[in-house]
């Protein structure tokens, strides 16, 4: 009894040993991990700036998946995180043995995405985390800071992306190790241009106004989306009022729905400022909304084209008096045939008829405009100033209307304010934010 208990006592103190044992590199690891921090830290950056995903956890796991880019996938593949090919993926494909078993048992290969770049990689790995099919794993981690990188690590391990019980301290290992922190400041860099091939651009399914919609970086087909969803082309085109035609090629970063839209905006805003260049379609989009209901609700026209500045009205009754117009002639837009309808009060997705809300539009509080200097003076009676500077996406001064793939980080660095800052004027406890929201940034 005693020799087994000695001998117990001797394994779990070896087990703890090894658990607890320093990390050690060799100077050829550290060497190659330093030439590798050197090849991708701008693309890493850039999706920091993009994503979230912090850069320096992005190194820290490129560095460890891909054995600082020596592995076999990282070579043959340029898959540098062990992304495997899962339902969606139609691109090329290499199959290596991993940890997947048939239904007695054996090892069999595991199918991995191949990319044309190492660079479309980096970007996939943001997208696998940010997967809303994928948010009841991984969306906790947005909510951390992006400068927390031991959250992060530890993160990581608590959501099952690895199985290794060192895996937090091998990541916090590598980002001391190399400072890859610094990469998590927005002063780190400025944002670079990295081009990605067509093939492998960002595309996924996002969500707004709990509406699932369709999203690429580069123009694609509407046959090609139906196929990638898994949808028809007809629902495709009776969900989407723009598409006219299974032919039709979908413009960069266009919207397409997977199912229909809603009639009200459930988010918190109730009305949305206009800003240059929106037009009613373009603010349907961005809520989610059906725009015969958005037209209807504010007493215009499906084709008008809201004056800037304007307050269009998201959710609840009808306004009393329809906002300013734009002089800008026909609208040009391809359209379906517009069967008029009747004056019967229809029910929002909610259940409930659309009255009995205010008329008054809430107009958000705006920040002191900074007065510019004054150019010299032509005459005694008329100064001539230059006005004030307008930033095309920003719906009035001070505001920041957020727009797919914003971040708090990203935002931050737009605009030059700490995320804490836009966190307190905004009353936010995490680092959430919908599409369509508008954020005070001073």
């Amino acid at each position: 009894m005693e020799q087994l208990l000695t001998g117990l006592f001797l394994f779990i103190s070896f087990a703890t040993f090894a658990n607890s044992a320093p990390i050690v590199w060799t100077a050829e690891e550290a060497s190659e991990q330093e030439a590798y921090i050197e090849r991708y830290k701008k693309i890493a950056m850039q999706e920091m700036e993009r994503s979230g995903v912090p850069a320096s956890i992005k190194l820290a796991q490129g560095i460890l998946e891909s054995d600082s880019g020596r592995s076999y996938l990282a070579r043959t593949a340029k898959n540098h995180f062990g992304i495997k090919c899962g339902s969606n993926w139609n691109g090329d494909k290499v199959y290596r043995e991993d940890d997947d078993y048939d239904d007695r048992g054996r090892l069999t290969k595991s199918c991995f995405r191949q990319y044309r770049n190492a660079d479309a990689s980096f970007v996939a790995h943001s997208e696998f985390l940010r997967d809303p099919r994928k948010s009841f794993r991984y969306g906790f981690l947005f909510r951390l800071e992006p400068t927390d990188y031991k959250a992060w690590a530890k993160g990581l391990r608590k959501s099952g992306y690895a199985t290794n019980p060192r895996y937090p301290e091998l990541l916090i290992s590598l980002v001391e190790r190399h400072k890859l922190d610094q990469y998590d400041r927005p002063s780190a860099s400025t944002p670079v241009n990295i081009e990605i091939p067509v093939e492998e651009a960002i595309t996924g399914i996002l969500n707004t106004n709990d509406v699932s919609y369709f999203i690429s970086e580069a123009p694609v087909s509407l046959q090609e989306v139906a196929r990638k969803v898994d949808l028809s082309v007809r629902r495709l085109l009776e969900y989407n009022e723009e598409l006219v035609s299974e032919n039709q090629l979908v413009d960069p970063r266009e919207r397409i729905f997977l199912q229909k839209k809603r009639r009200s905006y459930r988010g918190p805003e109730r009305y949305h400022t206009v800003v240059a260049g929106q037009d009613l379609y373009d603010i349907a989009q961005q809520y989610g909304l059906r725009i015969k209901n958005l037209a209807k609700r504010n007493r215009i026209g499906e084709q008008a084209d809201p004056a800037t500045g304007e307050q269009v009205k998201l959710r609840g009754s009808r306004v009393r008096t329809a906002p300013r117009l734009e002089n800008s002639g026909a609208n040009n837009r391809p359209t379906r045939p517009v069967i008029p309808g009747t004056s019967v009060i229809e029910p929002d997705d909610d259940g409930f008829l659309d009255m009995g809300e205010p008329n008054t539009p809430r107009i958000p509080p705006t920040a002191p405009t900074p007065q510019p200097d004054p150019r010299p003076i032509v005459s005694p009676e008329q100064p001539v100033v230059t006005p004030p500077a307008t930033a095309p996406n920003r719906p009035a001064a001070g505001y920041h209307a957020v727009q797919a793939g914003d971040t708090l980080y990203a935002i931050s660095r737009k605009y030059g304010v700490s995320v804490e800052e836009i966190k307190r004027l905004n009353a936010l406890n995490g680092n959430n934010i919908s599409v369509g929201q508008q954020l005070r940034i001073r």
